[in-house]
């Protein structure tokens, strides 16, 4: 294993070590951008690999990647599915990161899926750094719901400096970037946030109960609570989903079995009817194109004061 940092320069000599020490299949990158640069060159080796968290569709462009986290388009579509039935014929906002892939990709899809009675305010931002969010402010501050599809670390500005203008009783509404905007944003209180706090996710943190409540018994043990997120839990089932279809393939697989080999039986096995059941979902099933297919849930990190 090692560490891109989240700078696509470095995948080409990471991937190059791992191979030439033995890599028979992988779990790519975390990120999109590192993970675009790798899915690239595990291509020409036919490598299989299954992303627990790079999002962009076109991560699987090609026939040996997979995911296990919603991709941006599937998180725009369920998240327009989850707004035209909670808040149709109303106004909401939007608040989205203009040059960054996966929120320019959630957006889109999520306007082209959602209710046309929905009325969407958006206000947008560019950059790695916001001296203020000030403009983005007055234009959302009157919106009772504001859908965020952007990471967490702008997220926690934009709600530290809105907190006293928009409505106490609205709710903050993201996708998998806000994951672990509750313990990962130094200096962040989220307990200070008077609104609600939520995002779509496919793993429930509180679970007492079930795969994922075992999972995160175990993980807690171990490692504490404050890194617990459904990255982890993703990169988990990855694992145990590639066992699971090595297992289905049986001796078409083998520890001596080349890279390609290994990835020409576990596409049979994915492409075939596979399911998988673990912390992040039951009867997971993936489409030929690489596709997670599983059920999404709302993710509540903090009620709001006003309840």
């Amino acid at each position: 294993m090692m560490d891109d940092v989240h700078d696509a320069s470095n995948v080409a000599t990471n991937y190059t070590t791992m191979y030439e020490a033995g890599m028979q299949v992988s779990l790519g990158c975390v990120t999109t951008k590192p993970c675009l640069e790798f899915k690239t060159l595990s291509h020409e080796d036919n490598v299989f690999f299954m992303t627990p968290s790079a999002t962009a569709d076109a991560v699987v462009e090609y026939d040996n990647a997979y995911q296990m986290c919603f991709a941006d388009e599937k998180q725009g579509v369920t998240a327009a599915q989850f707004v035209s039935e909670n808040y149709k014929g109303q106004t909401i906002g939007m608040l989205y990161k203009s040059d960054d892939e996966y929120s320019t990709g959630i957006r889109k899809q999520f306007l082209a899926n959602l209710d046309k009675s929905i009325t969407v305010v958006e206000a947008s931002f560019s950059g790695d750094t916001v001296a203020s969010f000030a403009s983005q402010i007055a234009v959302l501050k009157d919106c009772k719901f504001i859908f965020m599809p952007i990471y967490y670390t702008p997220a926690s500005q934009f709600m530290t400096e809105a907190k006293n203008d928009v409505a106490k009783d609205a709710i903050y509404y993201g996708c998998d970037g806000l994951d672990g905007i509750d313990t990962a944003v130094k200096g962040f209180d989220i307990s200070t946030i008077p609104q609600e706090v939520s995002f779509l996710s496919h793993f429930n943190s509180k679970s007492t109960e079930g795969a994922s409540g075992e999972f995160i018994k175990k993980y807690t043990e171990k490692f504490g609570a404050d890194s617990l997120s459904q990255f982890g839990a993703a990169a988990y089932d990855c694992v145990y989903a590639i066992y699971g279809a090595m297992k289905e393939a049986g001796d078409k697989i083998s520890v001596t079995s080349s890279p390609s080999d290994i990835c020409n039986a576990l596409k049979d096995v994915f492409n075939g009817g596979y399911t998988y059941s673990g912390v992040t979902g039951t009867n997971i099933k993936w489409t030929a194109e690489g596709f997670v297919s599983k059920t999404a849930l709302k993710y509540i990190v903090k009620e709001s004061d006003a309840k």
